[in-house]
């Protein structure tokens, strides 16, 4: 499987979420689509009690910013929305649940439908969201670009290669190139189930513009989402 060095998300509409769509294979690229939570609040707030699980409805409702709170109902409806229609299943009966995490063995690694009919990765900043979704382990990450005189501070967190990199970029292109490192590695974390209890700076993915450079067993590609925003999406190859 090659996941392209840039792909495309699709823009969510309620029309889309409330669609079946087709079945998931190994070897297929991820399906990828971007949230708008201005074009999809109405909607989720409407289907909030019926697709959300209590739990799920308790943490929107404890976000102090009405921003957060939003783009978290907007993502966590639309994500429970596409599994309920993958699944053929009510969204909010989706059984969700952890794997347990690879370095320490306890409840929280990836989030997994229960049995892995599908798998998922959802990620949201601002009022953007993405939600990915394939047939075998994936992650997905988005992020706002950075300004350039903060990067440098956190940099160091980043594998010896990529900080030596940003440190090298002129100061207009920093914050792009770091948003580009950061979802790779995001993604990658997250796909591997670690999210960021693994070290940043064991895995050399790269800044480069041209596409990550790609770990053993996984595709990492970057994804369009607009200006002002990097993101990227990890894929399991199938063995």
């Amino acid at each position: 499987m090659r996941t392209p060095a840039v792909r495309p998300a699709t823009p969510l509409s309620t029309a889309a979420w409330n669609r079946r769509p087709g079945a998931l294979k190994a070897g297929d690229p991820a399906r990828l689509w971007l949230t708008h939570t201005g074009d999809l609040l109405s909607a989720a707030e409407e289907s909030a009690a019926s697709a959300l699980s209590p739990e799920e409805r308790a943490r929107a409702e404890a976000f102090r910013r009405a921003e957060d709170r939003n783009t978290y109902l907007v993502t966590h409806v639309a994500l429970r929305m596409l599994l309920g229609g993958f699944l053929g299943a009510e969204p909010s009966r989706v059984p969700l649940e952890r794997d347990p995490c690879p370095l320490c063995g306890g409840p929280h690694g990836r989030p997994v439908v229960r049995g892995n009919p599908v798998h998922f990765s959802l990620s949201h900043t601002g009022h953007l969201g993405l939600i990915a979704l394939a047939a075998v382990p994936v992650g997905a990450d988005i992020e706002a670009v950075p300004g350039p005189g903060s990067v440098l501070d956190v940099a160091t967190a980043l594998h010896p290669d990529e900080t030596a990199e940003l440190t090298a970029c002129r100061e207009g292109e920093r914050g792009a190139a770091f948003a580009r490192v950061w979802v790779r590695k995001e993604a990658y974390l997250k796909g591997l189930g670690t999210g960021l209890g693994r070290d940043p700076s064991l895995d050399y993915l790269g800044t480069a513009a041209r596409g990550a450079v790609q770990p053993d067993g996984w595709e990492i590609g970057d994804v369009e989402v607009g200006e002002g925003y990097r993101a990227a999406v990890a894929v399991r190859v199938p063995e």
